[in-house]
């Protein structure tokens, strides 16, 4: 990691700074793969399991058995923690429900909102070294809320040409309608488009890797919407005198396991505890089994010594972490500063873990910066906002003639006398 003391503020923007992907060089695989599923549907995306997952599917579709087959190779223990994440996950989703309130804007005129449930939505569950089940509830528990009809998940298939246990007892807890053995860009070009198998859907969420993220950030173009723009995922953690250094540095090697593109960053005011947090992160380090992937990922990473709090959560607020732990004594009056972050963890004891599986908040959130104008997954993310207004003869004499002045005024005659016309009846 790299250690920054006392940074000139000219520095900032440099420290911000998240690795960059070329993705140019994938453009090409990922148009032709996409394109060739438009064309030939279920025939190419099984073609493209043998070639990027190396499996030989007889069928796409995950079977009554093999959920049942699934459902008894599940430890218990995981099976109850999955049930009581879910259950948190549900409770705290339920409370976003959308109240419409009716406003009458001036006499006659009635004008309010409905939230409807988008009926189709595509959710993707990557594989590879961490199948990731907790992304199943955190995806489709919430859309079952908002009461999305079809919910269809994809998800690449394990060398055995099954699905990962935990992935389909999640998917079963969660409430998944269908589910695909489809990974990678063939899967987001099942939903997007839709194949004999696979229905087509309205919106696809998860995360991915750069081809999954490169072909959501295609088919959004034209075809089918997406939750957010997103990269490697990252967290920032803010500490002072008060922090606890192994908690510190377990936060950062948590976030640094997930992949060699992740990045961690620690704003601290003071220099001890940073320095007790690099010790305690390198002897940390080493129990990791996946700690080749954390030294990989530190490698990008910033320790900065600020001047103070203030200080800290300036610089947290350019950095727009997709999570931010607030590690400090005085989390209180810090939370009231942030401006830009994903999802916030607040005090000693609140660890990103607790948000990635079962405190109930989302885990899906904005990455790369675009915390600064993007929200996490949540009951809004399944729905759309439908606006009515009910207008009676009052509400014509109250703004008809300032709908025909404005309407004259931009040069829109019809306009003027759809409502023209009405008000020469009430005369």
């Amino acid at each position: 990691m790299n250690i920054l003391k006392y940074p000139d503020r000219a520095l900032w923007k440099d420290i911000v700074k998240r690795p960059k992907f070329d993705l140019s060089s994938l453009r090409q695989t990922v148009e032709k793969v996409l394109n060739d599923i438009r064309e030939h549907g279920d025939q190419a995306i099984l073609q493209y399991e043998e070639r990027f997952d190396h499996v030989s599917l007889d069928s796409l579709a995950v079977s009554r058995d093999e959920m049942d087959e699934a459902d008894g190779l599940v430890p218990s223990e995981l099976k109850a923690a999955l049930t009581l994440a879910h259950a948190n996950i549900a409770k705290f989703h339920r409370s976003q429900k959308f109240h419409g309130e009716r406003v009458e804007t001036t006499d006659g005129v009635t004008c309010w909102q409905e939230s409807v449930a988008i009926e189709k939505v595509g959710l993707y569950i990557p594989g590879g070294t961490a199948p990731l089940f907790s992304t199943v509830l955190m995806l489709a528990t919430p859309a079952n809320i908002a009461g999305c009809q079809d919910i269809v998940l994809c998800t690449p298939p394990e060398k055995t040409g099954k699905v990962n246990p935990a992935i389909l007892a999640a998917a079963k807890i969660s409430g998944v309608s269908k589910i695909f053995k489809i990974g990678g860009i063939q899967a987001i070009g099942a939903m997007a488009y839709g194949t004999e198998s696979v229905p087509k859907v309205y919106k696809i969420f998860g995360p991915g890797n750069q081809y999954v993220m490169a072909a959501k950030q295609m088919v959004s173009l034209h075809d089918v919407a997406i939750d957010m723009p997103a990269g490697p995922s990252e967290v920032c953690v803010v500490a002072d005198a008060t922090s606890v250094p192994a908690y510190v540095a377990a936060d950062l090697l948590s976030q640094a396991e997930h992949g060699i593109d992740s990045q961690v960053m620690l704003l601290c005011t003071d220099e001890k505890v940073l320095k007790e947090v690099e010790q305690e992160l390198q002897t940390q380090l080493e129990r990791l089994p996946r700690k080749d992937i954390a030294r990989q990922a530190l490698d990008n990473s910033n320790f900065v010594l600020t001047r103070d709090l203030d200080e800290a959560m300036e610089l947290s607020n350019l950095y727009a972490p997709e999570h931010l732990i607030l590690s400090i004594a005085d989390w209180q009056n810090a939370a009231r500063l942030v401006v830009n972050a994903g999802s916030v963890f607040l005090g000693h004891f609140a660890c990103e873990s607790a948000g990635d599986y079962a405190s109930g908040t989302n885990h899906t959130l904005p990455t790369h910066g675009y915390a600064v104008a993007y929200s996490g997954v949540n009951l809004d993310s399944y729905t759309r906002k439908i606006t009515f207004q009910h207008i009676d003869k009052q509400g014509v004499r109250a703004i008809g003639p300032a709908v025909v002045a404005m309407a004259e005024g931009e040069g829109l005659e019809a306009h003027a006398h759809a409502m023209r016309i009405r008000l020469n009846d009430l005369k």
